[in-house]
């Protein structure tokens, strides 16, 4: 299942049935778990961890030094989790000692082509970044986020579960769950309705989610006076809405 092209260091560790296309590179400490395939031109430096069922396409650079001019080659690591598919020129970094030395991937993502996730970031599971999406350092993403083709996000943003960044968009603060954001620079448009049907929200929980929004940036409140009404709506799907909104550090996007 190693092509004979394909050079593996001798301290990297294979799980079964692991493919490794011609001309690929697994690097020093680097653990790969069952099932994976790493297709031709990949390469995998260490320190980094990847689960069962992934898939890597050509020309992906995985667990490679980040681009941070203070980083000075400390042991820093990646993790992946499982069932997550890199298409082709997908860059991915390690972390820094300035954060927690890690970035960290959950599961059964998509990462479209050339897309690039910079050191220290943190993201979910079931997320789509559409081609050419570009993380900086320090990025958290939750769950069920899907970030449209050319999306920029600065460092230190955090994304909530369930938000839609369209194509194009510049993210220079944090967007909340559940919201739409477009544009440049991004600001908030809409709840992602569509989206939250096809999850399985219901009518109701909808609903609830459309009255947040309003309270939040259509009624004159400051993020406290919304946090507040919106607990008052006794939803339990909002409870993540209001910490994310309360606890933002680089603050919410606005209109």
């Amino acid at each position: 299942m190693i092509h004979k092209t394909a050079i593996v260091d001798p301290t990297a560790r294979l799980g079964a049935n692991v493919r490794i296309g011609p001309y690929s590179v697994i690097g020093a400490d680097v653990q790969i778990g069952d099932n994976c395939v790493i297709e031709s031109h990949v390469v995998i430096k260490g320190p980094t961890r990847i689960g069962e069922g992934n898939r890597f396409f050509q020309f992906c650079s995985i667990g490679e030094e980040c681009q941070d001019k203070k980083y000075r080659g400390e042991p820093t690591e990646l993790h992946i989790g499982d069932r997550n598919v890199f298409r082709e020129g997908c860059t991915i970094h390690r972390g820094t000692i300035q954060d927690n030395g890690l970035t960290q991937i959950g599961s059964d993502n998509l990462f479209m082509a050339y897309v690039h996730v910079a050191h220290d970031c943190v993201l979910g599971n079931q997320n789509i970044l559409a081609n050419n999406a570009t993380l900086a350092g320090h990025v958290h993403v939750g769950d069920y986020v899907i970030l449209g083709g050319f999306t920029g996000v600065h460092q230190f943003c955090k994304i909530g579960s369930h938000a839609f960044a369209a194509v194009n968009s510049v993210v220079v603060q944090d967007i909340p769950p559940f919201v739409m954001a477009q544009g440049h620079n991004a600001v908030p448009r809409t709840i992602n309705s569509e989206g939250l049907r096809r999850r399985g929200f219901t009518a109701d929980e909808i609903t609830n989610i459309k009255r947040a929004y309003k309270l939040l940036y259509r009624s004159g409140n400051t993020v406290a006076e919304a946090a507040a009404q919106i607990e008052a709506l006794n939803e339990p799907k909002l409870a993540d809405f209001v910490e994310f909104i309360s606890q933002s550090e680089r603050g919410i996007i606005r209109p």
